[in-house]
């Protein structure tokens, strides 16, 4: 494990990254504004336990497979990037709501299912290899060359990081459930639906886009 001094700094930019919009932010606001900070937050935590799969698979080498092997890290680039693709087709083709619909009315009409939910923000981040390639980079910066045990470091590096995403991923929802409850927001969450799912169709077809990284 790393002193104090670098414990701190991998923490402070843990939060950064987490702070920094992308598709898991973009999952988390969107279920927070549609359905409360409930479903926010559930949306945080199904990201998170996805982090997990990507922190253990990498200490068993699943991630140094996906960096060194092209097929692998393709076959699941491209699912990652359907799944991206089909939420954003999802949003972009959802009904609008009819303009004297409340949010409260309209939570209790389309009500988001949290296992849903949860399994949702699991599968973007699993799904992505992307996820996996950044612990792989990032974490054993914080790792002394000489521990003992590099492994078992690793893994508690992940799981800090992880733990340290929760607070940040919870805040993004009661920002997004605060804003809400504007009457403003309201009635422009239709058209807050089209925004996310063009963004989300930008995040699949960017990952796509991604080349698989390149063996040392």
């Amino acid at each position: 494990m790393p002193d104090l001094q670098h414990l701190l700094i991998f923490i402070a930019a843990g939060w950064l990254l987490n702070l920094t919009p992308g598709p898991d932010v973009l999952y988390i606001v969107s279920h927070a504004l549609r359905s409360g900070v409930r479903a926010g937050v559930v949306a945080g935590l199904g990201i998170t336990a996805g982090c997990f799969v990507h922190v253990f698979a990498a200490a068993v080498g699943v991630g140094a497979l996906l960096a060194a092997s092209a097929t692998a890290f393709t076959v699941l680039k491209w699912t990652g990037a359907a799944y991206l693709l089909w939420i954003g087709a999802r949003l972009l083709l959802a009904r609008a709501p009819q303009a004297s619909t409340d949010l409260a009315a309209l939570a209790s009409a389309q009500p988001a299912g949290l296992r849903a939910v949860f399994l949702g923000g699991f599968w973007t981040n699993v799904l992505n290899p992307k996820v996996a390639i950044f612990f792989l980079a990032f974490v054993p910066q914080f790792i002394a060359p000489d521990a003992p045990h590099k492994a078992l470091a690793f893994v508690a590096l992940g799981i800090l990081f992880n733990l340290n995403s929760i607070p940040v991923n919870s805040g993004w929802a009661f920002a997004a459930a605060w804003m809400a409850r504007r009457q403003a927001i309201q009635r422009r969450l239709h058209w807050l639906d089209r925004a996310a799912g063009l963004m989300f169709l930008a995040f699949g077809i960017r990952l796509a886009l991604t080349e698989a990284p390149r063996a040392a």
